[in-house]
């Protein structure tokens, strides 16, 4: 799948992830209002407005970028309907020919960490027939747990020739409590660095490894020792935009051949016309404000090669 990745990058000249993270209150009134209509004030009304809204992005960005990351838990917290509005937005993305990163941060062992591989890039068995259940082509891991938490996740991208994206060094401000910590000289996430590399040796794609790192924009000079040493793993870079990361930030996470990144937008895409910058929109044409913030952020992006 790290070959799909790169040549949607390729085709599109976009190294740009939107982050379908859709918030109750980032949803336009004019859907949310059909939906609790239909379904009254119910959770049914939230997965299907959450849906709705998703679409109307989608259809509006789809040939413009290569990929999408939908974030679980805004799913999540609205229960069994949020989940069936998560699978809608998944296989609906890859209708449209985007890869999909399932930014689900899962982290545990043995048994449960590969339940949880099977449920989002795997299958399990039900009698003789071999079933998939959310179908991401990448998901989020979290490494917390060690070699135990991550190789079932590995085994499961080796059988379905899929991927994932391991935590190194994330954006959020308190990531250096435990992730700068020092041993024995070197700060943890330049060891996980180092670990996310030797996984990714024995899971290579044409030219980079199956095996990525989440790499926050808003701390671009460890992103470049980073990039020294995981120079085969491909980074998926949170925190441009809202967060904070600009487009200068993120050269060192860039190889020679303008390859090796992919750069994530959530808020900043899919609440563009609540900005001042694209309100002359408007509410009802969100999806078209969005696609116009994605243009702007490519041109953003292409200024730093």
């Amino acid at each position: 799948m790290i070959n799909k990745l790169i040549e949607n990058i390729k085709k599109t000249g976009a190294p740009v992830i939107v982050g379908l993270d859709p918030m109750l209150d980032y949803i336009p009134s004019h859907i949310m209002e059909s939906a609790v209509k239909e379904q009254g004030e119910t959770l049914e009304a939230a997965g299907e407005a959450i849906w709705q809204y998703n679409k109307g992005i989608i259809d509006a960005v789809y040939d413009l970028i290569p990929a999408v990351k939908p974030q679980i838990a805004m799913y999540e917290q609205f229960g069994i309907p949020g989940l069936a509005a998560f699978k809608k937005t998944v296989d609906y993305c890859k209708e449209k020919g985007l890869v999909v990163i399932g930014d689900i941060k899962r982290g545990d062992i043995g048994s449960t960490s590969a339940a949880y591989a099977n449920a989002h890039i795997g299958s399990v068995t039900v009698g003789n027939t071999k079933l998939s259940g959310f179908q991401e082509d990448f998901v989020t891991v979290n490494p917390y747990l060690g070699s135990d938490g991550v190789k079932p996740f590995i085994d499961v991208c080796k059988e379905e020739k899929r991927g994932i994206f391991v935590l190194v060094k994330t954006s959020n401000p308190s990531s250096g409590e435990f992730q700068d910590q020092k041993i024995d000289g070197k700060p943890l996430y330049e060891l996980v660095g180092e670990q996310v590399a030797k996984w990714g040796e024995d899971c290579m794609g044409d030219s980079y490894s199956y095996v990525g790192a989440v790499v926050g924009a808003t701390y671009p000079e460890m992103g470049k020792v980073l990039r020294d040493i995981m120079p085969k793993t491909y980074i998926l870079v949170p925190g441009y935009g809202a967060q904070g990361g600009t487009a200068e930030d993120l050269k060192p996470y860039f190889n020679k051949d303008g390859l090796g990144a992919i750069v994530n937008s959530s808020r900043g895409i899919i609440c563009a016309y609540k900005q001042e910058k694209y309100a002359g929109f408007g509410e009802k044409n969100y999806a078209d404000a969005s696609r116009q913030a994605v243009m702007d952020m490519i041109e953003d992006i292409a200024g730093i090669f």
